[in-house]
């Protein structure tokens, strides 16, 4: 388990329209989240390479890139060039798994997968290895602003068990519905880093929500180890 909660927002909820000031809005974010949707894997559609290219020159942390399409493997070095920390991508969508791990790492990026919230974690226990982070959706890909779904969080506690007893080093990421209401939850079944979307962009203070966030999570966690 990392040493504090990653909190990354989304700029899904951003203002595109700024998204240079909406960056500069959230210095505290540990990561910056990239959704991205091609409007076949997922109903949506949000950008794409050039604006993650975008936000890359803006800012210098973390760049998680989400994708949420269809044949990721055809895209990997393209959002490598744009500048991607880590491609997280869908195992809906692939036939092997591993191999897209592979690949991504073979850039000297850090690989990530995700599920949908009606797809098991068990089959996919075992390619843990093979990948630097897992995305668990608590909602369904493709829209903000979701409500959470808390029996996501048995994945969770399933992939913390895992990496736990085998000593991997993956972050546990979760994205969907997360707030102050949430993630508290969310971090005692077990996750590392959170996206917030509509929670930081919404606020008043999205900085100061970020750090909100990050205190309530880290209380959770040491309240759980003490238990």
């Amino acid at each position: 388990m990392s040493a504090a909660p990653i909190i990354a927002p989304s700029i899904l909820a951003a203002d595109f329209s700024r998204l240079g000031e909406e960056i500069a809005r959230v210095p505290e974010a540990d990561w910056i989240h990239v959704d991205i949707m091609d409007g076949h894997f997922v109903p949506n559609l949000s950008f794409g390479p050039g604006i993650t290219a975008t936000v890359d020159q803006i800012t210098d942390k973390v760049l998680d890139v989400h994708l949420m399409i269809e044949n990721p493997e055809r895209w990997i070095e393209t959002y490598v060039k744009a500048g991607a920390d880590c491609i997280i991508f869908h195992v809906e969508a692939v036939s092997d798994v591993v191999k897209v791990a592979k690949q991504i790492r073979s850039h000297g990026v850090r690989a990530g997968f995700s599920l949908r919230p009606g797809t098991p974690i068990e089959p996919y226990l075992h390619v843990l290895e093979h990948v630097d982070e897992v995305l668990v959706m608590s909602v369904e890909p493709g829209f903000g602003g979701q409500s959470f779904m808390p029996d996501q969080l048995d994945k969770v506690r399933t992939l913390r068990a895992v990496i736990d007893a085998n000593g991997l080093d993956v972050t546990i990421e979760i994205d969907g519905g997360i707030g102050a209401a949430t993630i508290e939850q969310a971090a005692e079944a077990g996750c590392d880093a959170f996206v917030a979307g509509s929670a930081v962009y919404g606020a008043e203070d999205p900085n100061e929500e970020i750090r909100t966030l990050r205190a309530l999570a880290a209380g959770a966690r040491n309240a759980e180890h003490h238990d």
